[in-house]
């Protein structure tokens, strides 16, 4: 498993596109977990988001949120860098 979890929802508008492969492919050391649900009733289907580490990244669009979820995860990273 990974130094950073980004957690999204199967049901999140971000599955318009492939998260995980996409992130575990650029970022190794980080792990893409898919839940039917992340308790954030309803929020899955009105916009894209993700939790990074525990913190909700969102987005207007899949693309848009993806970006944000890289700008997390490099914050994540510089901590153990």
């Amino acid at each position: 498993m990974g130094i950073v979890v980004v957690e999204i929802c199967d049901g999140s508008l971000i599955n318009e596109i492939d998260v995980e492969s996409i992130i575990e492919a650029e970022y190794p050391e980080v792990a893409v977990m898919e839940s039917s649900c992340l308790s954030f009733c309803g929020m899955c289907a009105n916009r894209p988001y993700a939790l990074v580490n525990g913190k909700r990244i969102f987005g207007k669009t899949a693309a848009e949120c993806l970006d944000k979820i890289k700008t997390q995860i490099e914050e994540e990273l510089a901590i153990y860098a």
